[in-house]
C-alpha cells in the first residue's frame, strides 16, 4: 500500500534544468512562487538533494539561503522545512519549540512526535543533527529550557533507543495501563512509572497499552492527559504545516484516513479552508493534489 502522499510527475527534468528554472523564479524583486511550488512540491527527498547540490555548483549559493531571502511568512517556513533533510528538519523543529519564550504543552508536542513517531535510527540522526546545528545536545537544551514536570519525560523520550519489533506482551500492557491510570489520576506525569513506560516501550507495545487503558477506563489516554493539564492546551497554528511537511513522504495517506475517521472531514478540506494563496497550493501539493 502506498503510504506517502507526495506525487511525482511522469517525466522529471534533470537537476540542472530544475535549478535553472528555480534560479529564474528567484530573480529580481518579484518571485514566481507558482514555479517554486510546481518544482519543489513535486520532488522527493533524493531529487531535492540533487537540486540543492546542483544549484550550489551552478550559482555558488545555497538554494535554502536563496529561498530564505526571497520568500515570506508561513510559505517560507514550510518551504525551508521541506528543503532540509529529515534529521535537520526535525532538529530545527525541536529547537524552535524549545526556544519559544512562552511554551505551552502542545507546542512541545513536536518533541514527542520526533521521539515516538520516528525509527530509532532516525531519532539518533536527529540528535546528531541537533548538536551539529546548535553545538548543544537536545537533552541539554530540554533541561535548560523546560522547567515543568515534563522535563524528565521529554529527556527520557529523546534519549531512548527503542527496538521496533512488533512483539507485544498483552499482560504487560494491561499492567502498565493500570500504572499509567494511577499516575494520571494523581496528575504525576513525571512519575517514574510513566517515564519508564513511555521511554522504554516501543510503538507496538505502547499501542497495546493504550488500547488496554481505553478498555479498562472507557476513555482514551490522550483525552485524560489533556483534561489533567487543562490551561496548557491551545490550538497550535504550526501543527498543520509540521504534520504535512514531515509526513508527506512517509505515511500521509494513512494519516488522512485516520483524520477522517476522527473528525468526519477530509484533511484536504481543512487545508482549503484554513490556508490561502501559495501556502495552500504548496500544502495541497504535498498531500497529493493531482498534477
Amino acid at each position: 500500500m502506498r503510504m506517502a502522499s507526495l506525487r511525482l510527475p511522469d517525466s522529471i527534468p534533470s537537476p540542472v534544468q530544475d535549478s535553472e528554472r528555480l534560479n529564474q523564479a528567484l530573480q529580481g524583486r518579484g518571485v514566481d512562487e507558482k514555479v517554486i511550488v510546481w518544482i519543489l512540491g513535486h520532488r522527493n527527498a533524493i531529487q531535492r538533494k540533487q537540486i540543492k547540490d546542483t544549484y550550489q555548483q551552478l550559482y555558488k549559493e545555497s538554494i535554502i539561503h536563496r529561498l530564505q531571502s526571497k520568500l515570506f511568512g508561513v510559505f517560507k517556513t514550510a518551504m525551508i522545512l521541506w528543503m532540509n533533510e529529515a534529521p535537520e528538519r526535525d532538529a530545527i523543529l525541536a529547537n524552535m519549540a524549545l526556544k519559544r519564550k512562552r511554551k505551552k504543552i502542545n507546542q512541545l508536542q513536536v518533541l514527542v512526535e520526533i521521539a515516538c513517531a520516528s525509527s530509532p535510527d532516525h531519532l539518533m540522526a536527529v540528535r546528531q543533527a541537533y548538536f551539529s546545528l546548535y553545538e548543544c545536545s537536545l537533552e541539554e537544551d530540554i533541561t535548560s529550557n523546560i522547567s515543568t514536570s515534563l522535563q524528565k519525560l521529554l529527556v527520557g523520550l529523546v534519549s531512548s533507543y527503542r527496538h521496533d519489533r512488533e512483539l507485544v506482551d498483552f499482560n504487560l500492557a494491561k499492567s502498565e495501563a493500570t500504572k499509567l491510570h494511577e499516575a494520571i489520576e494523581k496528575k504525576q506525569l513525571d512519575h517514574d512509572d510513566v517515564v519508564w513506560i513511555m521511554t522504554t516501550r516501543n510503538f507496538f507495545q505502547l499501542r497495546a497499552t493504550f488500547v488496554c487503558y481505553k478498555q479498562s477506563y472507557e476513555v482514551a489516554i490522550d483525552q485524560v492527559i489533556r483534561a489533567s493539564t487543562i490551561g496548557y492546551w491551545t490550538k497550535d497554528e504550526d501543527s498543520l504545516t509540521r504534520a504535512i511537511v514531515t509526513r508527506a513522504e512517509i505515511d500521509m495517506t494513512k494519516i488522512k484516513e485516520e483524520y477522517f475517521k476522527m473528525n468526519n472531514t477530509n484533511l484536504d478540506d481543512v487545508v482549503r479552508r484554513d490556508a490561502s494563496g501559495v501556502y495552500k497550493s504548496f500544502l495541497m501539493a504535498l498531500i497529493g493534489e493531482k498534477i
